[in-house]
């Protein structure tokens, strides 16, 4: 591992803690914060080399789609990296139907792995909440957490979803789901808060600010200004992020589901794609900020007591997805594994 990309990291992951570049103290320092370790792409290197990266620099939650067993198999004996795997989207009926198709998946995928990989979350598909397989989540969701439950493994049962489950969410005060999300959603979160296991969701301020970069400050979609921007009652808003983060969250409370924790499985800024809106420089900036937003524990300004967990998107860019912006959300090349931009 050269100096120049375990320095990129480390202040990438702890800019706002005064640290030195040795990972001594690291891990305390960025427990709120991990990577998204994506597999579309042609030119990707091996798992093997990838662990390698994430274990140099401390990083110590790693989230992915599936249950890939290269990918997995690369993580065996690395527990001190907690992994977050998924159940893929394409799955979800078939395994609705019965617990015991759910327990052959768990035997297949899961078991497996859990001797020597740090499990910590089954994601139970991956935005598919609102949608014509939406209904399917919850009963994966309720197999899934009985089967840990009986085998007392400390494994969260939770689902990813999307922002568009919001009708409307400005101001934050306002935040509604629409009414197929109230369908499918509310009763996942409801058996979330039983559980009392975190909703995951997506948050993508930038794609927002391209919908309107006329109208919406671009320092306001990135954390970059202290002033505020949004007023809701006595609530301020700095930042465009916890503008969509409180929609959220008052969105639940208005389906009588409060202080249910969230878990931000992905937010990020593409480098290239569309323009001056994706440059190296804004995209570094928005990632930055980000962390030191996660690693201040302030929380939102409906929530400032609670701080916030989060999942950077994603460590490296993806030949294999639709071209444009979506290739070019990585932190990495993955030909030579080096920073596409650095971190202030």
């Amino acid at each position: 591992m050269d100096c120049h990309r375990k320095t990129f990291l480390l202040k990438f992951l702890c800019v706002a803690f005064l640290l030195n570049y040795s990972n001594v103290g690291f891990v305390d320092a960025a427990t709120n914060i991990g990577l998204n370790y994506g597999l579309l792409g042609d030119n990707l290197p091996p798992p093997s080399e990838v662990i390698n990266l994430y274990k140099s620099l401390s990083v110590t939650n790693i989230r992915i789609f599936d249950t890939t067993t290269d990918v997995l198999n690369a993580f065996r004996g690395n527990r001190n990296i907690g992994v977050m795997v998924g159940v893929k989207n394409q799955d979800l009926e078939a395994l609705s139907v019965s617990e015991e198709a759910v327990n052959t998946w768990f035997v297949t995928n899961i078991e497996p792995y859990l001797a020597d990989v740090n499990i910590t979350f089954i994601a139970v598909g991956n935005e598919v909440i609102p949608g014509e397989i939406g209904s399917y989540v919850l009963p994966v969701m309720k197999s899934l957490t009985n089967i840990v439950k009986s085998r007392s493994l400390p494994i969260l049962i939770s689902t990813t979803v999307a922002m568009t489950n919001l009708g409307q969410s400005y101001p934050p005060s306002a935040g509604d789901f629409m009414p197929q999300a109230r369908e499918q959603l509310t009763p996942v979160l409801k058996f979330l808060s039983q559980t009392n296991t975190p909703i995951l969701v997506n948050i993508y301020p930038y794609f927002a600010y391209a919908a309107d970069p006329i109208n919406i400050q671009l320092d306001y979609a990135i954390f970059n200004t202290n002033k505020v921007v949004v007023q809701d009652g006595p609530l301020g808003y700095t930042n465009m992020f916890d503008v969509i983060f409180d929609a959220f969250v008052w969105a639940m409370e208005k389906e009588g589901v409060k202080d249910l924790p969230m878990v931000v499985t992905e937010t990020g800024w593409p480098s290239a794609g569309n323009g001056n809106l994706t440059t190296p420089d804004i995209a570094s900036i928005y990632n930055t900020n980000f962390v030191k937003h996660v690693e201040s524990g302030k929380g939102t300004p409906k929530r400032p007591k609670s701080g916030i967990s989060g999942f950077l998107f994603a460590t490296f860019n993806e030949n294999q997805k639709p071209a444009g912006t979506e290739q070019n959300f990585g932190l990495y090349n993955p030909t030579d594994m080096k920073p596409i931009y650095k971190m202030f």
